[in-house]
């Protein structure tokens, strides 16, 4: 028996993509969502899941206001995913510290804690001593710190997994194992969607795949999406432990619950090419024992790779495509750093955008035509 045709095709199956089809099977639309590989492949299941939209925050702008909103998600979610799938998604609420570990950081930290203060957002201004109390395995070099309480962390493999079971059982349906070559375009509207053997047609479509968005061919200007590496590592210690997400200038550590310390990540413009390296591997395990000596003597638990989509300016194109594009054509990629911490609100929104033409939130500074000149 045939297929029904959907309403929706999803090109991609990250974490970007599985929100989607799961908010959109909840607005009970024909939902399917193609993958080439399996859900969380691609830089969903490589990144460290941080929800910090206010770590590196210094001024007001639609980006931030959109993670705030986007942060303010999870603990819901986390807890619908949980009654709804069964998976318990790792959720860690201790909040981030960002260290200045010179004179030059910490007059930006200082700067970057007077504006947000005078902000309204929660932020507290740690001196040394009290970093070390919070945290004993940090070096003591810090000059001195920020705390952003509600910059919490989340396993995002797990997290992805979750959201894909989520989708499948609100009916929406994977075809995973195969690549969309094409958006199908007839009379100026989309048609659905040409794969490496058939096709899928549908009315509507959204380019969800993240770091190959601009190879999808046809129907429209090709996207500035371009792929930019993040190598990552995991490390074991019996006895070190941190509590909380440790950021400085010059990356990341991330405690896990499982006791791993994920360190990360390097910003690297190589093309697709996901592989870790050498020299990859030695500045972040530089960075761990700079942050936290005791990681000397840590073993290595594993070093991955990933490839976040970046636009030019830094912010994700999200909602209808617009006219330069056929119409019934969306985008939501360009991600770039913020794909975890931002998945919830895009979801929301361009389901919103979808089933009603209007959105909660104006998306216009994310809007493909931006780059359509």
């Amino acid at each position: 028996m045939p297929q029904k045709t959907p309403d929706v095709v999803v090109i991609g199956a990250g974490i970007i993509g599985s929100a989607l089809a799961r908010e959109l099977a909840a607005a009970r639309l024909g939902v399917v969502v193609v993958e080439r590989d399996t859900p969380g492949a691609g830089a969903s299941g490589a990144a460290a899941g941080i929800l910090s939209p206010q770590a590196e925050a210094d001024a007001t702008s639609p980006l931030l206001d959109l993670c705030l909103e986007s942060r303010a998600i999870f603990p819901r979610l986390v807890e619908e995913l949980r009654a709804e799938t069964g998976i318990e998604v790792p959720y860690r609420t201790t909040g981030t510290l960002y260290l200045a570990l010179d004179d030059e950081e910490e007059a930006r930290l200082e700067r970057r804690f007077a504006w947000q203060t005078s902000a309204g957002l929660p932020v507290e201004r740690l001196s040394a001593g009290r970093v070390l109390t919070l945290e004993p395995a940090l070096a003591a070099g810090a000059r001195i710190a920020l705390r952003f309480p509600y910059d919490h962390q989340i396993d995002n493999v797990v997290l992805t997994r979750a959201l894909a079971a989520s989708a499948e059982a609100r009916g929406a349906r994977f075809v995973k194992g195969t690549e969309v070559r094409a958006v199908l375009e007839e009379g100026g509207r989309v048609a659905g969607v040409a794969l490496a053997s058939g096709e899928i047609r549908a009315p509507r479509v959204v380019n969800c795949a993240g770091a190959w968005a601009a190879q999808i061919n046809g129907a429209g200007p090709r996207l500035p999406i371009e792929p930019v590496r993040g190598q990552m590592l995991a490390l074991e210690h019996e006895e070190l432990r941190l509590d909380r997400v440790i950021f400085t200038e010059r990356g990341y550590l991330v405690p896990r619950l499982d006791g791993r310390i994920l360190v990360g990540s390097t910003m690297e413009r190589v093309g697709h090419d996901a592989r870790p390296t050498l020299a990859g591997t030695a500045s972040l395990l530089a960075l761990a024992r700079q942050v936290a000596p005791g990681l000397e003597n840590a073993t290595i638990h594993g070093l991955w790779a990933g490839l976040r989509p970046a636009a030019p300016d830094g912010l994700p194109v999200l909602g209808p495509a617009g006219a330069a594009w056929p119409s019934g054509l969306y985008f939501a990629t360009g991600h770039y750093r913020n794909g975890v911490l931002l998945a919830p609100i895009t979801a929301r929104l361009l389901t919103e955008s979808i089933t009603t033409g209007k959105t909660s939130i104006a998306l216009a500074p994310f809007a493909a035509s931006r780059f359509a000149v």
